[in-house]
């Protein structure tokens, strides 16, 4: 009796886990144990940090080769080749970065004894408070000798620059929480430290931002439009793309892009035409702009925008949309310094709205209003929470969780985009400034393939970006500025994040339909998908159509770029 119960309780629990693969406990302890460094070795940027994790990704890489891959089922090997992939990418890009802390290392060549009384901090060994007060006494005043010597020998390019600064950050940091530790607590260490210490976090902080902006003015290359990034280059956005099994160059990638540019554009010329502009398409989405809705109005217009499309999906038995998702997603309105970065509304577990707050100019207000109007907002409602983003977070805490470590916004937006298509496909717009709303976001995302590509390319300036968004997209200007800083001068998206919308909405787009073919439902498909959680869609198509994996599975799926 005791022996049945027990195999009961492993099937229910089997059951609560998906088919969760072999690897299940290997990528749960390899995620734990990078958090648990991660929160013991705080000096980000540190010699220490760096040489611990290349032997803890080491130590898996050898974990990995000694697991029975031919032995292991569709879903483990399809979980050996993610945590693989995951693993190379995390080392090629820890590499990369201690390069670059290598080269910046000298700005912080004074801070062995702060580095030791961090390290020891770790476990509460009692520090000798006379001699430690010393030490910050004589740091604070080599970091001014420091500051006068570096004066003289500025860096290459704002990166590095910035590289140099995030060393001293990161120092600074670990130092006041490993002060803040013994203060009050330890009456000698307070005596003599508190002085001290608050004279060197002074230091610190001028010396950081002496070190930000410490580059060769022959560097900057402002093109008028005040953003200054850095084109990784070719070779690097190659490498991405075999991270994110992607089989396409950049180059083919803006050719599709560029296709599609030009369907939306012919899609766009005859919703203007519906609404009487003829061929000016730029006056019809003028006139669509205001249509927005009054200050105070616009929470309630994005609520009845969500209950039209959650409808208009179940109506038609589309997925799966648990009624507790439906109960438990929820809203807010976004900062105005947010604004500044990301004009539009964004979502995920909530809704952020961006709308204008009585402080800002007309300009910014009136920009604010007629880029979130209604229409604009049409497509884009179920992008960010059903069965867009809310949706996938929802799931994938319910799914398969332990592959949230493989995350990749070619899952998590492409995902939001495809359905944007789906929909398109299904006559979800009725009106024609409906359809211009759902095609200004479509083409918007066949921009960013073209600018960030071009731009990382090192063929396109910033202010040519801006210009594309604002000519050929019809951006309002500030908006265009915003999402251009977005992408190149912020570390809020990294070289591949603007295309992957497009590009994994492609790539969910052709699944579908080969899925379709083998006789499945939308709503078998959709719920499947949500079922798997997170990773490159080329592995995901292994694993639903159940196809052989290799140990050293690399790219190879050509899919369909057609869209409609």
């Amino acid at each position: 009796m005791k022996k049945n119960i027990t195999t009961l309780i492993l099937i229910v629990s089997c059951m609560f886990i998906s088919n969760a693969s072999e690897l299940i406990d290997v990528i749960n302890t390899y995620s734990a144990d990078k958090r648990a460094l991660e929160g013991t070795y705080s000096v980000r940027e540190s010699e220490e940090y760096y040489s611990r994790f290349f032997t803890f990704y080491e130590r898996y890489q050898k974990e990995l080769k000694a697991i029975d891959f031919k032995a292991l089922s569709t879903e483990g090997k399809a979980d050996y080749v993610l945590l693989n992939n995951e693993i190379k990418r995390e080392i090629y890009q820890l590499k990369n970065n201690y390069k670059a802390y290598k080269d910046v290392a000298h700005v912080a060549d004074f801070a062995t004894p702060l580095y030791t009384f961090i390290k020891e901090r770790r476990r509460g060994k009692q520090p000798d408070s006379k001699t430690l007060a010393g030490y910050f006494n004589s740091i604070k005043n080599t970091i001014a000798a420091k500051t006068e010597a570096l004066k003289k020998t500025p860096f290459e390019n704002w990166i590095v620059a910035d590289k140099a600064s995030r060393v001293i950050s990161s120092l600074q940091r670990s130092l006041k929480e490993a002060f803040e530790f013994y203060y009050k607590y330890d009456p000698e260490f307070t005596w003599w430290v508190k002085d001290a210490y608050a004279e060197l976090d002074d230091a610190l902080k001028l010396y950081r931002s002496f070190l930000t902006e410490n580059y060769s003015e022959n560097s900057i290359k402002d093109d008028g439009s005040g953003i200054i990034g850095k084109p990784v280059g070719r070779d690097a956005l190659v490498k991405d793309l075999e991270f994110e099994f992607i089989p396409y160059s950049p180059e083919e990638l803006i050719a599709t892009a560029e296709k599609q540019f030009d369907w939306c554009k012919e899609e766009m010329i005859k919703a203007s035409k519906e609404m009487g502009f003829g061929t000016d398409w730029k006056a019809a989405l003028e006139h669509v702009k205001d249509t927005y809705v009054e200050p105070g109005k616009q929470p309630q217009a994005i609520k009845d925008l969500y209950d039209h499309s959650v409808k208009f999906i179940e109506d038609r038995d589309l997925i799966t949309i648990p009624d507790l998702a439906k109960e438990t997603w929820g809203m807010i309105m976004m900062t105005p310094e947010r604004q500044k970065v990301n004009p539009f509304f964004t979502g995920g577990w909530e809704i952020s709205i961006s709308y204008p707050t009585v402080d800002m100019s007309y300009e910014d207000k009136m920009m604010s209003m007629r880029g979130n109007n209604p229409n604009f907002s049409f497509p884009t409602v179920q992008h960010e929470l059903h069965p867009g983003h809310n949706l996938q977070y929802f799931m994938n805490n319910r799914h398969k969780s332990y592959r949230r470590v493989f995350s990749t916004p070619f899952w998590m937006e492409g995902w939001a985009l495809y359905w944007e298509i789906v929909l398109w496909n299904k006559d979800f717009a009725q009106t024609p400034e409906q359809k211009m709303g759902m095609l200004f976001w479509r083409i918007h995302r066949c921009a960013r393939i073209i600018f960030s590509l071009k731009y990382q390319l090192g063929e396109w300036t910033p202010q040519q970006c801006i210009d594309m968004l604002v000519n050929e997209v019809g951006h309002e200007y500030a908006n265009a500025e915003a999402e251009v800083r977005r992408s190149f001068a912020t570390s809020y998206t990294p070289p591949l994040y603007q295309l992957a919308y497009m590009t994994g909405g492609l790539q969910f787009y052709a699944l579908r339909n080969e899925m379709l073919a083998k006789g499945w439902t939308e709503k078998q498909f959709h719920d499947r998908v949500m079922q798997e959680n997170m990773m490159p869609i080329e592995i995901l198509r292994s694993v639903i159509q159940d196809l052989p994996i290799k140990k050293d599975a690399k790219t190879n799926w050509k899919f369909s770029t057609d869209f409609k």
